[in-house]
């Protein structure tokens, strides 16, 4: 389907609150803590949004939204991310923010919350227009008040739920039903109350099996955090599709990554296993980029030497504060070929890293024409992740990466091919913290639009398939 991928559901404002403590309170044995910094960022549904796009494709978010001042910084946080349809809400979005020493969170304090009003005929107009469906449903009313439209939509494309033990059941057809173990164990605990408990696998099954056939669900996936997850159609022969490794990180918001990727995955035509298998390596290397907290990074999709994936911001940084020398390097590779590699390890011998800036889907299109690109945005990651010269790869969505430059701020900034230094318009923006242009040359005879152009003329040999 070529419809945007809609997520409904109740949308909140995480605010992350890090700082030290290193001493009592004079008046209570509790810590103090020193705060450093404060960040916003989308919550709940919203979160889930910002992670669908990051996949390249269109997402809008049906959601409730009131008048107040978290309304407004979520508005704020979501332009040129999602596209926004709202339902009015009497009240305001619920703000949640944690306070984190070290990384980790010490405490939690959640406010306000108000309650979605009716939702318009648009809503049913732009569920009629969807490729896929994620309902992230935060019990706080949104998937409720929509339940007969998603009840229809869950009949004519994917659509996936990802449950709150707040709220409601999932409505009946459902492709995909996301929740993690510790809510598929309360939620089966009613149908299976004399075996309730328990965290093996052969627990696992018995509650995604019981779950599957009484939401009537084409699948429910238990997500096991750093087992992987398992995948039940309601029979007793499960699928477990296992993390590709432990990541050490935030888990929060990795169930909305999960999901996010599953929906974005059916959207394009894939069947449940390879969904769900993506899902769990999406959500894996979410968090060991820092979960929810990382999500205003730019967004990562590599895997540097050890294995792990890279958080391109985080890896300039590190490499800075050492000395070292930061290189990065920019363009759609749609087609990695010998000039690209020839490039990519020329630029690497440069400095201590390489991150390479990598057009998404939307901007490769509106670059080189409505054939392009030839492989889609996770695959083209993949690939480069996989060489050995490159150290992290940073997904930009504009035709230009000014903006990422800004964040990742490389003291070199390699292109290859004709251009001269002086036609770069990034040259400007690396002057701002001192950084330079270098241009290397591409192997003659090299490109990706003549690789194309031979596939294309190429004609099978007799008697081939």
């Amino acid at each position: 389907m070529n419809g945007p991928i809609v997520v409904v559901g109740d949308s909140l404002l995480d605010i992350d609150i890090d700082g030290t403590a290193t001493r009592l309170a004079p008046d209570a044995p509790v810590p103090v803590v020193d705060a450093d910094a404060e960040r916003s960022r989308p919550g709940g549904a919203a979160l889930a949004a910002v992670l669908a796009a990051r996949t390249g494709q269109e997402v809008v978010l049906l959601t409730a939204l009131g008048r107040g001042e978290a309304s407004a910084a979520l508005r704020h946080r979501l332009a040129g991310t999602v596209r926004l349809s709202e339902i009015p809400m009497d009240g305001d979005i619920p703000v949640k923010t944690r306070i984190r020493v070290d990384g980790r969170p010490l405490l939690r304090i959640d406010r306000g919350g108000g309650r979605p009003g009716p939702a318009g005929r648009d809503a049913g107009r732009l569920l009629d227009t969807a490729g896929a469906v994620l309902v992230a449903d935060y019990g706080r009313g949104v998937a409720g008040a929509l339940g007969p439209l998603l009840a229809a939509a869950a009949r004519r494309r994917p659509l996936v739920w990802d449950p709150h033990p707040r709220g409601g059941a999932p409505v009946p057809g459902a492709r995909l039903v996301t929740p993690n173990a510790a809510e598929a164990r309360s939620m089966a605990a009613p149908l299976d109350a004399a075996r309730a408990d328990g965290n093996r696998l052969a627990d696992h099954t018995r509650h995604a099996a019981l779950l599957a056939r009484h939401w009537r669900a084409a699948a429910v996936a238990v997500t096991l955090g750093p087992r992987g997850a398992l995948l039940s159609r309601g029979t007793d022969s499960p699928i477990l599709l296992p993390a590709p490794y432990e990541a050490d990180g935030d888990p929060c918001g990795a169930g909305d990554c999960f999901a996010a990727s599953a929906s974005a995955a059916l959207a394009r035509g894939a069947i449940v296993e390879e969904a769900v298998h993506g899902a769990v390596v999406a959500a894996t290397e979410f968090v060991a980029r820092g979960g929810a907290a990382a999500t205003a990074l730019p967004q990562a999709a590599a895997r540097p030497h050890d294995g792990r994936p890279a958080d391109p911001a985080a890896l300039a940084a590190a490499v800075r504060a050492r000395g070292g020398t930061v290189v990065a390097t920019g363009g759609c590779f749609d087609l990695l070929h010998a000039g690209h590699v020839g490039l990519l390890e020329s630029a690497a011998r440069l400095g201590d890293c390489l991150i390479v800036c990598l057009n998404s889907d939307d901007s490769v299109r509106r670059l080189k024409g409505p054939g392009r690109p030839l492989n889609p945005v996770g695959d083209r990651a993949r690939v480069l992740a996989g060489l050995g010269c490159v150290d992290a790869v940073a997904v930009f969505a504009e035709d230009t990466p000014e903006d990422i430059l800004r964040a990742l701020r490389p003291h070199v900034w390699v292109k290859g091919g004709d251009y001269t230094v002086d036609s770069l318009p990034e040259a400007d923006v690396l002057a701002g913290w001192g950084g330079h242009a270098l241009v290397l040359p591409y192997l003659s005879g090299r490109s990706t639009t003549s690789l194309a152009d031979r596939a294309a003329a190429a004609k099978p040999a007799r008697g081939s398939a």
